[in-house]
């Protein structure tokens, strides 16, 4: 069998560690220089000096906003430090040691880019670029699995009068140090959890932040005395914002925190994945091309134990690719992934939120264990999860001082 990885990063590395437990030798192609995929910082923002989009988002100073204890895989937990909140560099280092554990360096195609993806015969035809010296190569695989994430491509709302607006409207995905701000009135926009954690530090150095967002139930957490909340903007001028309580302010800069859009650019029109709104249409599971079911995509879901889930579904997806398990028929898997989209539409999701688990990811890690006959995740991973979230919202500025300790498959404590 020959499977194309796309991504090293937290995705692809255990894509390909599964892999290769089942006797499956991957060629993982990854655009960088190395692995890590978002954990690794770059200065540098908008193209590499290949002219390559930076897909890190990663900035300067970085510590996690969730515990180190539910970030790593089920089989390769982060070593014991004595501190729950660690910093980018460890998770880092971490898939470093994944890596050289489990010897996956070796399959691992650095320097190189995806181009596209085709549909041919059973398999499929890809293009991989070489950044280096700019050949291009055609390959055949029978199987593929996207592990880019949904990180690296930018989501503006649109505003009436955003071209009117004079000074600085930045993404989230381009900041790196917050000394940019020093003496700014600032609009961020969102608030989210990178919304909220760079509010913190944008706070400290701006002379003013507004923070505009629709959370009905205003966050809990106390900001620094220069930080003010906003409803959603209703337009924009030269000089600054209206909002839908019909105030209005001046600012400098525009920041928007409002997320990232998942896209896959290399896949051909006829791979039967159409995005909508942020919605991947036609996958099994969120995770299987049910049109083409030799192509799969790990770790689409968010707000979720992310190396637990990418593990999850790498295990999951290759019961099938191997031919341990049988796939449903193509209308038997509409038909699940039907229901449970109505499911979520009459509970009020938007598209955008799709793939939003939160406090059900433990119902999908069953569900996924069950359909595959695979080892669940263990259920204290979505209990701290859960916890730790409600810390975030609640105390932005002490929740990266409390500690963690997981028990058993069940039970974590927390202390100071």
């Amino acid at each position: 069998m020959k499977l194309l990885i796309i991504g090293a990063g937290t995705a692809g590395l255990c894509a390909a560690r599964h892999a290769i437990s089942q006797n499956i030798k991957p060629i993982v192609v990854e655009q960088g220089a190395e692995i890590g995929g978002t954990w690794v910082y770059r200065d540098e923002t908008g193209t590499d000096e290949f002219g390559y989009d930076i897909h890190s988002s990663m900035y300067y100073g970085l510590r996690t906003n969730l515990p180190k204890e539910i970030m790593g895989y089920p089989d390769f937990p982060i070593e014991e430090c004595d501190v729950s909140y660690v910093t980018s560099e460890t998770i880092k280092q971490f898939l470093n040691d994944y890596a050289n554990k489990f010897n996956l360096l070796k399959y691992i195609k650095f320097l190189h880019s995806v181009i596209r993806v085709i549909p041919f015969k059973a398999g499929w035809q890809v293009l991989i670029s070489s950044l280096t010296d700019k050949s291009v190569h055609k390959y055949f695989f029978d199987n593929i699995m996207i592990c880019t994430g949904h990180y690296h491509t930018p989501s503006y709302p649109i505003y009436v009068g955003a071209e009117l607006f004079t000074g600085l409207q930045l993404h989230s995905h381009d900041f790196r140090r917050p000394e940019m701000f020093k003496g700014q009135k600032v609009l961020i926009v969102g608030a989210g959890p990178s919304g909220m954690d760079l509010c913190h530090k944008i706070s400290k150095h701006a002379e003013s932040v507004t923070l505009s967002h629709h959370i009905v139930d205003q966050p809990k957490t106390k900001f620094l005395g220069n930080v003010n909340q906003k409803p959603d903007i209703k337009k924009l001028d030269k000089n600054g914002a209206y909002f839908v309580d019909d105030s209005y302010d001046n600012f400098n800069i525009i920041f928007y925190c409002t997320g990232y859009k998942y896209s896959f650019p290399f896949l051909s029109i006829d791979c039967g994945i159409y995005v909508d709104e942020n919605y991947v249409n036609n996958l099994y599971k969120h995770c299987i091309n049910i049109q083409y079911p030799t192509m799969s995509f790990i770790g689409i879901p968010f707000y979720v134990c992310a190396s637990q889930m990418m593990d999850i579904q790498s295990r999951f997806v290759l019961k099938y690719m191997t031919g341990e398990k049988l796939l449903p028929t193509v209308t038997d898997m509409l038909v699940d992934m039907e229901k449970e989209m109505q499911s979520r539409w009459k509970k009020g999701y938007k598209k955008r939120q799709a793939h939003l688990l939160g406090y059900q990811q433990m119902e999908y890690f069953t569900d996924l264990a069950e359909t595959a006959e695979v080892t669940n995740i263990k259920e204290v991973m979505a209990k701290l999860h859960n916890e730790s979230s409600e810390r975030f919202l609640d105390d932005l500025l002490h929740f990266r001082e409390d500690k963690f300790k997981l028990i058993d498959d069940f039970t974590f404590i927390k202390y100071n």
